[in-house]
This record gives structure tokens, C-alpha cells and sequence, in this order.
């Protein structure tokens, strides 16, 4: 019910990018630049400031955006409220996942899910955990399930279960006969690493660095965006990695790779992140209970 123009500001707005909100939109930049015409032609006043260096709000703008949020919110709230008076669990559930818990945990949940409420319709988003940040705090996905608490201010983290960090290596590689592996230890080893923003990645950070462990004390030699690429790259034998224990179950069991325990310990909260303030439909409340149930059985059991 919400008008159009108003959301397409708002995505405008939050992104600062009419090429970033026309992809996010699913429209061509030309059709996202009417729409805005149209909104500032209503208010007979310039929404944005346009130079070579990016856009910016006006005063007036800021002014819309607060506006904007709130109708947007109301109209999600009015249309989630109606929808549950009709009783069965269902619509669309808006996710946002971290790669690690979409690739390794979050199937076999929605699996469960859809099967108990099968008029949900499941619409995920898979990005590191940063990003499911962002797109939690622009209110184009309702819930992130991330690999770390939530830094960004409005946004309310839930923790959801432990998760353990692991390292891992091929099985003929040196130091797969040990039984754990101290933060010194892997200096001078090959490192293969996740890509600056991941939830894994910042947890082992903060790991090493406690155990005064310097990003630069670490032979790195690779940096990739995919769990599945580090482990395919890690059967070769070419050195470790730091991984989640849930994401190597097959491997383990297949004998191509070789889960060692960090000592001391790493072990992590996998964590819900939604907004503070956003109303949450029966939906999404059933949705984040069941998660929660299932995810801390998965963990209990590996």
C-alpha cells in the first residue's frame, strides 16, 4: 500500500547510489531516477544533492527519509498484522545468511520449516557477515543469522548457538597427527584465509591477536570469499585453515581433511540480528524460535 516513490527514496537514500538501489530494486537506473522526479516534483523541492563525486541529501531529504522510514515500517506492520488473522504461519520470510551458516546449518532448518509451514515463502540473501549487517539495517531483509555480534547501532543481536572454529589441513600434511594446535603453531605455516568481512575471518583475528598474534606474523598465501574453495584448496596439501567444525562434517567423514582443535579452544555464538525497533510478525517470531531449537540441537551433536 506504501507509494512507490517512497520506496524507491528510501532505498535511494540509504544506499547514497541510484545504480546500487535500481540493482537492489530489481529496475533500471532510468526508471529509479523518474521515480525520484516525481517525489521532488511532489514536494517542489530537490530531495538530493547530484555532483561528480556521488549524490547526498538535502535538509528536505533528511526530512522525507525519516518520514519515509516510518510510513514504510507501519505499512510492513499493516500488511503482516491482516495477513495473520487469517491464521496459518505463511508469506514471504526475508533471510540473510552468512556463508558459513547457509552453505553448512541453515539447509536442513529451512528444510524443516517449509515442511511444517509450507505457505512460507523463503527468500535468502548469502553475504559475508558485514553485509548482512547492512542489509538488516536497511530493512531489505528481516532477520541475519551472522558469524558475529552485530556492530551497528539499531540492530538487536540474539545469540543462537556455539559454533567451534577448527584448524584444518590434509591428511598427510605435518601436522595432521596432532592432537590440538596452539595459536604459535601456525605462524610460518601456509595460511589460507577468508576475505576481510567474514564473520570466520574477524573471529580468528581476534583470536591470534589475543594469543599476540599479528596479521603480518601470518604466511598468508591465499584469501577466499567461498568455504568450499578454502577446502578444496586444503585437500591439496598446501597448508590450513581456520574453519568452522560444522562446515567440514562431510569432509571428515570422507577422510580427505583432518579437523583439529585449537588450543585454547575457539568457539563462537552464532548469532540472530534484527532491528530494535521493527515489529516482528508471528512469522518471523515462529521462524526465529524454531531456528534457534534446531541450530542448538545441530551444534549439541557435532
Amino acid at each position: 500500500m506504501a507509494d512507490r516513490r517512497l520506496q524507491v527514496f528510501y532505498t535511494v537514500a540509504r544506499q547514497l547510489s541510484f545504480t546500487r538501489a535500481a540493482e537492489q530494486l530489481c529496475m533500471t537506473q532510468p526508471a529509479v531516477t523518474f521515480q525520484i522526479k516525481q517525489l521532488e516534483e511532489h514536494f517542489d523541492s530537490r530531495l538530493f544533492e547530484r555532483d561528480p563525486g556521488g549524490i547526498a541529501l538535502t535538509p528536505t531529504g533528511e526530512i522525507v527519509l525519516e518520514y519515509a522510514q516510518r510510513i514504510l515500517e507501519l505499512n510492513d506492520e499493516l500488511d503482516k498484522r491482516v495477513g495473520e488473522l487469517h491464521g496459518a504461519v505463511g508469506g514471504p520470510l526475508l533471510l540473510g545468511c552468512s556463508m558459513t551458516i547457509a552453505e553448512f546449518i541453515l539447509p536442513r532448518v529451512l528444510g524443516e520449516f517449509k515442511a511444517l509451514h509450507p505457505q512460507v515463502q523463503v527468500h535468502m540473501t548469502v553475504a559475508n557477515s558485514e553485509t548482512i549487517e547492512n542489509r538488516v539495517a536497511d530493512h531489505t531483509i528481516d532477520l541475519g543469522l551472522i558469524e558475529s555480534p552485530a556492530h551497528l547501532p539499531g540492530l538487536q543481536t540474539e545469540v543462537c548457538c556455539d559454533d567451534e572454529l577448527v584448524v584444518i589441513c590434509a591428511p598427510d600434511y605435518p601436522l595432521a597427527k596432532q592432537k590440538t594446535v596452539t595459536p604459535r603453531q601456525i605462524i610460518g605455516e601456509p595460511y589460507v584465509s577468508r576475505e576481510t568481512g567474514s564473520g570466520t575471518r574477524g573471529f580468528a583475528d581476534q583470536y591470534l591477536a589475543a594469543a599476540g598474534i599479528a596479521g603480518d606474523d601470518l604466511n598468508i598465501v591465499m584469501e577466499l570469499g567461498s568455504p568450499e574453495a578454502i577446502k578444496g584448496v586444503v585437500e591439496t596439501g598446501i597448508g590450513i585453515a581456520i574453519m568452522s567444525r560444522a562446515s567440514v562434517a562431510k569432509e571428515l567423514k570422507l577422510g580427505s581433511l583432518v579437523a583439529l582443535p585449537l588450543k585454547p579452544r575457539l568457539i563462537r555464538k552464532l548469532s540472530l540480528v534484527y532491528p530494535q525497533k521493527k515489529f516482528r510478525s508471528r512469522l518471523l517470531a515462529t521462524f526465529v524460535e524454531f531456528a534457534t531449537l534446531r541450530m542448538r540441537a545441530m551444534a549439541g551433536k557435532s
